[in-house]
């Protein structure tokens, strides 16, 4: 019996971080974003939920898009993986959208 308490006390720690992380994975985004970009003043980020998880939405200036992008989209899929990572841990899914 103490064995299947144990996992729902697990449970419950991870439900209540699902916002914390998601949070994270936003500021996760706008850090990396702005220390490639060169005006990261323009670097915005919106975060929209739905059934399928969060999608976060970044904007850059038009100039910085291809910093963004990476050669052969190298730095967009890095990014992609580090969110798909961080939403994967709080049992969630998240999606990058590069505008």
């Amino acid at each position: 019996m103490k064995d299947q308490e144990n996992p729902e006390e697990q449970e419950a720690p991870e439900t209540q971080e699902g916002p914390k992380e998601v949070k994270g994975m936003k500021e996760l985004v706008e850090f990396i974003a702005k220390s490639i970009v060169n005006v990261p003043d323009e670097v915005t980020i919106t975060e929209e939920t739905d059934e399928q998880g969060t999608i976060l939405k970044l904007q850059v200036a038009e100039e910085d898009k291809g910093r963004i992008i990476g050669r052969q989209g190298r730095v967009a899929q890095a990014m992609r993986t580090l969110i798909r990572v961080k939403a994967a841990k709080a049992g969630t899914r998240a999606t990058l959208e590069i505008l």
